[in-house]
């Protein structure tokens, strides 16, 4: 086997699927909450509800999505075609989701549901083919992991263009009708994640053709449960995401109550976020260089728990500047172990084959997005509930235990799982050492056609 290497044009286009599907993600995590109840209206306790419903629905979908990727294969390979297909329905979705129609409570309801669901099956079509389409531009490991630092960072660009342009763009297009700027500004987002997609489909190439099992789902299940290492990951995917999403729903009412800001303030304190976790790509790239990739991975996680704590006791409401400072240095940390972590979720399906004899790739993708569907529905529901809990009032000045609620949902709470997904990460084993006495097990890939 001879491993291969990937130019920069392709990596760009790589990290462009990722930007596209970040569209949507990050707008799920950053502003959607926020949208729900300051914008559209809805009650936190049914966002709450809302949330958990639909991820728990949609997360179903996710590994049969991967069952599907298995066993469909075309002259453009087996994950691609779904960005040429989907690109267009995606976009529509998020323009779809953003839209307040003019109705009753309880008819609004029923839209947000319904849009929400659309959008998020949307995502899974896309999602899926996406995060396994690593395993097939590259066998060489070293190559994913740089691949994966050009994902996210492409994946920070997104969310920048969705912090810093979708707050801004909403007030100044919708004016009064606050609504109708924030379906017009998402509806850019959708556009620009079609073309995206697009992109990617016509410059990435399917290098490797892994021989997939065509065994029952049962069996199939069977050998994922029989992976540890994969099940941990599981684990590490579900606890880390109820972390990053609660800190990145309660970004947006942190900015506007707790520190005082208007628009622009808020979209600056998103956008402070999303730079730090740019930054972090190619720090990570550069650290794992140097040193074991999977201890980065611990103890980064843990050093976010700390800090989170201090920043819940040392920043005051209206204390801007500290704000700013600590949680940049929070997002920082937080998302240095992303490449790390999307690069060890091929290794674990590596892992499993080198163990059984048998691959099991497009299931075991699906089930991490269906365990990080079931975090987001999970932190979802946690944010809702919690701001009921704390007595939050859409658009009004908030009381002490609301304003004691939004600094908890950004530190100490999101901190405590971070610093959980740290620790289990210290039964985490396959170093790059171990990796490749696992390559050297497993059957030769072979090019494609």
């Amino acid at each position: 086997m001879q491993d291969q290497k990937l130019s920069v044009l392709e990596k760009v286009g790589f990290g462009a699927g990722d930007m596209a599907v970040n569209v949507v993600f990050s707008s799920m995590m950053l502003i959607i909450t926020f949208f729900y109840t300051d914008v559209f209206g809805l009650r936190p306790v049914d966002v709450g509800l809302l949330f958990i419903v639909v991820r728990m629905i949609d997360a179903v979908a996710d590994p049969l999505m991967g069952l599907v990727t298995d066993r469909v294969e075309t002259r453009w390979g087996r994950y691609r075609p779904w960005f040429l297909v989907m690109a267009v329905p995606f976009g529509l979705a998020v323009v779809l989701t953003f839209t307040t129609p003019d109705l009753d409570y309880n008819l609004k309801l029923v839209w947000a549901y319904a849009t929400y669901l659309l959008v998020m099956l949307v995502f899974t079509a896309v999602t899926i083919p996406y995060i396994s389409l690593v395993g097939v531009l590259t066998a060489d490991p070293k190559e994913r992991l740089v691949a994966n630092g050009y994902r996210l960072f492409f994946a920070k660009i997104a969310a920048f263009l969705v912090t810093i342009l979708v707050p801004v763009l909403a007030v100044r297009w919708g004016g009064a009708d606050l609504a109708r700027g924030y379906q017009l500004a998402m509806g850019l987002m959708g556009a620009l994640a079609t073309v995206l997609f697009l992109f990617c489909f016509f410059t990435t190439t399917e290098r490797v053709r892994h021989q997939v099992d065509r065994t029952p789902l049962r069996e199939q299940l069977r050998l994922l449960l029989r992976n540890d290492q994969w099940l941990l990951l599981c684990a590490v995917c579900v606890i880390g995401t109820i972390g990053y999403v609660i800190r990145g729903s309660v970004a947006a009412y942190y900015a506007k109550y707790y520190l005082g800001g208007d628009a622009k303030l808020l979209s600056a304190f998103l956008t402070t976020g999303v730079v730090a976790a740019i930054l972090a790509m190619p720090a990570s790239t550069w650290i794992t260089r140097r040193w074991c990739k999977v201890a980065l991975f611990r103890w980064s996680q843990l050093a976010v728990g700390v800090l989170s704590v201090a920043m819940y006791l040392l920043v005051g409401p209206g204390d801007v500047a500290l704000a700013f400072v600590l949680y940049f240095l929070v997002c920082f940390i937080v998302d240095l172990h992303a490449p790390v972590f999307w690069s060890a979720i091929v290794e674990a399906v590596d892992y499993g084959h080198a163990r059984s004899g048998k691959r099991v790739a497009g299931l075991a993708m699906g089930g991490i997005s269906f365990c990080q569907k079931a975090g987001m529905g999970i932190a979802g529901a946690i944010v809702g509930w919690l701001l009921a809990w704390f007595q939050y009032v859409p658009d009004r000045p908030q009381g002490p235990a609301a304003m004691a609620g939004i600094a908890l949902m950004l530190t100490v709470i999101p901190g405590l799982f971070h610093a959980l997904m740290g620790a289990v990460m210290f039964r985490y084993r396959i170093t790059d050492g171990y990796y490749q006495q696992i390559k050297r097990q497993i059957v030769p890939d072979t090019p494609a056609a």
